[in-house]
């Protein structure tokens, strides 16, 4: 039996939707239920929380550069540093007998991983879960899989990607219901330390801009209730700035969203895919705050959810009505999802062709209106 180096590469959200996949592949691997042996898992990453995060899933980890989210450069200095960390991906790849390069998310990691992987003539499997932002080289992978039909027939039709695959759910929440498992911190704990035992959760993501936090502390102090608010893509002492009630605390940049989302009454966040899956996974009462990317997956998502999206001013009268989530069959299409992608590693079509560069371009000018 041939055995197989698998290499994965996306940012730790993105990761989580990968993580199930190779959970998945290591069990069917120890009942000697697959094809092939596996003799190697590499993770490629950049940045130390992504190798934290990916470490206890890989046999050997490579970093691929540095992430650059929120650094202003100039064009040329910006092409000069991927380009840089491109050559390192390259170099990072090459002669470790990569059998297959799987790609999640539409970060610069997924980008230099591609970019080098398709240099060096190595299969590509990419799970893409928001069809609208995606990043332009999955134009480059041998298959993409996307999470329903009706997304098949939109990355057909509208960036004419072939050898496209639709797995029927997010892998992702499979993750999340995993993490449940003795991995969260206790609700007492949360409880004791801010001395609270019914709060609402506001976590403030890439959907909001500085000039969004005034008038969002002022609509979550109009709740008159306990409100913790994590500022994620914020600054503390900038979100604290704006803070005048003591029932609204403002929590660390970087705490287990998953263990407050768990302990929390009811959520209100302005963020992508990765936490409205969490919201619907835990089955947390939730509304997402309309962004500047109107047409997103997780808007779409939320929308199945039964989820209401918002803008920053009708969240008191929205939250005064709030209905528990509708998560249907979150968790067992993603348990789906995963037993095809698998399906898909496990029987690959190695001959199957690239979509070309007409679909990176159909993808490049889409991306321009999400920048």
């Amino acid at each position: 039996m041939d055995s197989k180096t698998i290499a994965i590469a996306g940012e730790i959200t993105p990761a989580k939707t990968i993580i199930p996949v190779v959970k998945k592949l290591r069990n069917l691997d120890e009942e000697d239920k697959l094809n092939f042996k596996i003799d190697k898992i590499i993770g490629l990453y950049h940045g130390e929380s992504a190798k934290t995060f990916l470490e206890p899933y890989c046999d050997e980890l490579l970093s691929i550069g540095e992430g650059r989210r929120g650094a202003r450069n100039s064009t040329p200095k910006l092409a000069y540093l991927i380009s840089r960390d491109i050559l390192k991906a390259f170099n990072a790849l090459r002669g470790r007998n990569i059998d297959l390069l799987i790609t999640a998310g539409n970060a610069g990691d997924v980008r230099k991983s591609i970019i080098a992987a398709n240099l060096l003539g190595i299969p590509i499997l990419h799970i893409e879960q928001d069809i609208y932002n995606p990043i332009e080289v999955i134009s480059q992978a041998n298959i993409v899989t996307v999470p329903s039909e009706k997304y098949e027939s939109l990355v057909k039709e509208k960036y004419q990607l072939r050898n496209v695959v639709n797995i029927q759910g997010y892998p992702m929440a499979k993750y999340v219901e995993d993490y449940l498992d003795g991995n969260l911190i206790s609700k007492e704990d949360i409880y004791d330390e801010f001395a609270v035992r019914d709060f609402v959760l506001a976590v403030l993501g890439g959907d909001l801009k500085d000039e969004d936090i005034p008038p969002l502390v002022e609509a979550l102090e109009a709740l008159n209730l306990h409100v913790l608010i994590a500022p994620y893509r914020f600054k503390k002492e900038f979100v604290e700035s704006f803070v005048i009630s003591p029932n609204v605390k403002v929590l660390e940049e970087h705490v287990d969203l998953v263990s407050f989302l768990n302990a929390s009454s009811s959520l209100i966040f302005a963020a992508g895919m990765g936490i409205t899956i969490e919201a619907g996974v835990l089955n947390v009462p939730s509304i997402k705050i309309e962004g500047f990317h109107k047409t997103h997956g997780s808007v779409d998502l939320a929308k199945e959810l039964n989820m209401p999206i918002v803008k920053i001013q009708d969240i008191p009268e929205t939250f005064e009505h709030l209905k528990g989530l509708n998560s249907g069959d979150l968790i067992k299409n993603s348990e789906m999802a995963i037993d095809k992608i698998v399906e898909l590693i496990n029987n690959f079509d190695y001959n199957s062709k690239r979509s070309g560069l007409s679909s990176a371009r159909r993808i490049w000018n889409q991306r321009k209106a999400f920048r």
